[in-house]
């Protein structure tokens, strides 16, 4: 299965991806890596990142992103309510917005959607709130267009996504327990019109579903849509 967007995609287990865009920019999505335990040994520190984004504060989703940014002098994309806390880390370049708004970083647009989801950070004195938990659409310098669920349920809106951004290739999550099933993810596809997507958020931890085989059967009569299950370390191109 091939991509064929001057763009690749290399799942680094569990929600990390880093997404190399048509321009030649090094994006980061969600860096959990030292303690992934999907993530591969050799992939645990990142260089050459142009601009790291978060979908929202839990550990499995912002663990390195603070030193992965300072490391690399490159900009967090946020919820605005996650900014202090980046900050309060060492990060001096922060772009916090919030749903709907649209930036341009890296060459590339982002623009900040729903997600269904609670949104904390680790402190000292236990979990402090973090925003609102979301999703991305990201538009790359050829026009192709990616949609970043984040964690989240299946919700209605995600079909006014696709009829706004007509997002291509989707990234899901498909784990169960803490989001949407493999399942609910097919349905997700429809709803967003997608030809592409690739799974995520399974198989790291026990709760979470082992494999993607219920997204496989569940949208196996989707016409024009393909899966790509990516082993940790694989690259869509």
């Amino acid at each position: 299965m091939k991509l064929g967007k001057d763009t690749a995609i290399t799942w680094l287990g569990h929600s990390t991806f880093r997404i190399k865009t048509p321009g030649g920019k090094s994006l980061l999505i969600d860096p959990f890596l030292e303690k992934n335990p999907r993530c591969p040994d050799d992939q645990r520190e990142q260089t050459g990142i142009d601009a790291i984004l978060i979908t929202h504060g839990h550990f499995d989703h912002v663990a390195d992103a603070a030193t992965t940014a300072v490391t690399n002098s490159a900009p967090i994309l946020c919820m605005f309510d996650l900014a202090s806390w980046f900050e309060s880390h060492g990060v001096r370049d922060i772009v916090g917005f919030n749903l709907g708004g649209t930036v341009e970083v890296a060459g590339i647009r982002a623009t900040m959607v729903e997600a269904r989801h609670s949104s904390t950070l680790p402190s000292d004195d236990g979990i402090v709130y973090g925003g609102l938990a979301v999703g991305y659409i990201l538009e790359l310098e050829n026009g192709f267009k990616i949609y970043i669920a984040g964690d989240t349920s299946l919700f209605m809106d995600m079909a006014l996504i696709g009829e706004l951004y007509e997002p291509e290739l989707g990234i899901l999550p498909i784990g169960d327990h803490f989001t949407m099933n493999g399942a609910h993810a097919a349905r997700a596809c429809r709803m967003l019109g997608l030809r592409h997507v690739v799974p995520c958020h399974y198989g790291t931890f026990p709760l979470l579903a082992p494999d993607a085989g219920a997204l496989r059967r569940a949208a196996a009569d989707i016409e024009e849509l393909q899966v790509h299950v990516l082993e940790p370390g694989q690259t869509l191109v």
